[in-house]
C-alpha cells in the first residue's frame, strides 16, 4: 500500500497575483492539489489559525497580514507531502532564504520574516488539523484494512450494489455496464467530498 501524506499550502495575501506561477511549480515539484480554496480570513479567524504563536511579538501583526486580504489555500498530496513542500518553501525568513536557500519559495516571493509569501504545515498532525480549519468538508481518515473493512464493504458498499444490480435486472439496457457505472455515480449514498473547487 502506498501511503500519500498530505499537507496544507497557503499563498498568503501580498503574492495573490503569483497565484498560476507558484501553481505550476507546485505541480512540476511532483504535487497533487486535491482542493483549492479561494477566500479571506477575518482577523478573529487569522487567531484561530496561528493560535499556537499567541503571545509572541509578532503576532498581532501576523493576523494583521494574514487578514489583509484573500489567501489561496491548497491541499497538496505526495509522498512525504510535508518535508517536500518545507524544502520548497525554504526558511521562514525571507530574507535569510535569499541567502541560504535562494531558489526556495519564500527567497523567490517573500519579502522578510513577516511576509514570506507561502505557507506550509510544520508537520502531519498540524496538517491535518490546518486542512480541518480550512477545509472542514474535508476527508483525512486513512482508508479502512481488515474488519473496519469488512463493517464498511457490508454497510455502505454491498446494500448499494445490491439496489443497482436489481435494477439493473429490472431495466436490461443496452449497454448494462455503463448503466451500472451511471446508476452507482447517481446513487452514491457517501458522495466524496474531496473534489477541486474554489469558494470565496
Amino acid at each position: 500500500m502506498i501511503y500519500v501524506e498530505r499537507t496544507l499550502a497557503i499563498i498568503k495575501p501580498d503574492i495573490i497575483d503569483k497565484e498560476e506561477e507558484i501553481e505550476d511549480l507546485i505541480l512540476r515539484s511532483g504535487f497533487h492539489i486535491i482542493q483549492k480554496r479561494k477566500l479571506q480570513l477575518s482577523p478573529e479567524q487569522c487567531s484561530n489559525f496561528y493560535a499556537e504563536q499567541f503571545g509572541k511579538v509578532f503576532f498581532p501583526n501576523l493576523t494583521a497580514y494574514m487578514s489583509s486580504g484573500p489567501i489561496v489555500a491548497m491541499v497538496l498530496a505526495r509522498n512525504c507531502a510535508v518535508s517536500y513542500w518545507k524544502e520548497l518553501l525554504g526558511p521562514s525568513n525571507s530574507l535569510r532564504a535569499r541567502i541560504t536557500h535562494p531558489h526556495s519559495l519564500r527567497a523567490l516571493y517573500g519579502t522578510d520574516e513577516l511576509r514570506n509569501g507561502l505557507h506550509g504545515s510544520l508537520n502531519t498532525s498540524s496538517a491535518e488539523k490546518e486542512i480541518r480549519f480550512i477545509f472542514p468538508e474535508a476527508i483525512l481518515e486513512p482508508v479502512p484494512t481488515g474488519q473496519r473493512a469488512r463493517d464498511y464493504l457490508n454497510l455502505y458498499v454491498k446494500p448499494t450494489l445490491l439496489a443497482g444490480l436489481t435494477a439493473l435486472c429490472k431495466e436490461k439496457p443496452a449497454d448494462p455496464m455503463i448503466w451500472l457505472a451511471d446508476w452507482l455515480v447517481e446513487h452514491n449514498p457517501n458522495k466524496p467530498k474531496l473534489q477541486y473547487h474554489i469558494s470565496q
